[in-house]
């Protein structure tokens, strides 16, 4: 009789009929039934103190920071300060104007946009060589872009520049004659004109009062506490309410050198500053 190999005695295990013994879960939430919420798995003591502060209902420990200080309500100014104010600028600075350099309203408008991110001085040593090649506002609608970029290139940004100029000056051509128009909606209406360009226009070139906020004007009105906004156009409403109508331009004029001369922006020299008595010096935290 053949001997069986070994492969053939092996038997198979007999396979079992009883069903598996399941390994019990929590419910969560359950109570009394001696079954433990699973936790989630921490990464380390704290947040695993954390969880189970949360499965227990008490929440997460928390840490209290510093406290962040209220911001104080504004106050319009009094109208005597105000008067006060109005009137020491007036003294120091009587003779005060536009530093920028014109002949004719146009040019005004030119030199204006060309004075964006840049200083009087340099737009006044640029523009007298601009002005003789492109006298009005028609030279400048048919200008070539490079030569007008090439003779306004030191004033900075000259491509964006050169396009609001020959944009502006050829809307001027064909919506108003050549002549630039005298009130503030036709002005911004033009192309590169926002409403500091059309104040600086209406007010140095037509004598029509126009508030110019620029960077001197925003920060001296806050630190005298004319206002606490910080958008140019809400600046210059807040001003508008407070200043009279025919000293909107001049003020403009006196905060710029007010700015420039005295109350600059790192440092202001507050201990010459004539308006120190009527002064809150909002936002003044070293002085000169």
């Amino acid at each position: 009789m053949a001997r069986k190999s070994p492969r053939s005695r092996r038997r198979a295990a007999p396979a079992s009929t009883l069903p598996k013994k399941r390994r019990a879960r929590a419910t969560p939430g359950a109570r009394g039934n001696g079954a433990v919420p699973a936790l989630p798995r921490a990464r380390h003591a704290t947040s695993g103190a954390r969880a189970l502060a949360r499965v227990k209902g008490h929440g997460a420990p928390r840490t209290k920071g510093p406290a962040k200080p209220r911001r104080r309500r504004f106050t319009p100014p009094e109208p005597e300060r105000v008067t006060a104010i109005l009137s020491i600028l007036a003294r120091l600075y009587s003779e005060a104007t536009t530093a920028l350099h014109f002949g004719t309203p146009f040019q005004l408008l030119v030199a204006t946009i060309l004075s964006a991110q840049c200083t009087d001085e340099r737009v006044n040593q640029v523009t007298p060589g601009l002005f003789q090649r492109y006298p009005d506002a028609k030279a400048f609608a048919s200008a070539r872009r490079d030569d007008l970029e090439a003779m306004i290139r030191p004033t900075g940004f000259f491509r964006n520049k050169a396009k609001a100029i020959m944009s502006c000056a050829q809307d001027i051509v064909a919506h108003h004659g050549g002549e630039v128009p005298r009130t503030l909606e036709e002005l911004t209406s033009l192309h590169g004109v926002g409403r500091k360009t059309a104040n600086v226009v209406l007010g140095n070139a037509f004598d029509i009062p126009g508030l110019v906020v620029d960077t001197h004007v925003g920060r001296v009105s806050r630190r005298l506490g004319l206002t606490d906004q910080t958008d140019p156009v809400k600046v210059e409403h807040a001003a508008m309410e407070l200043v009279p109508r025919e000293n909107w331009t001049r003020f403009s004029h006196w905060l710029i050198l007010h700015g420039r001369r005295v109350c600059i922006a790192r440092k202001p020299r507050c201990s010459i500053c004539p308006l120190l008595p009527h002064c809150p010096q909002v936002g003044v935290t070293v002085s000169q």
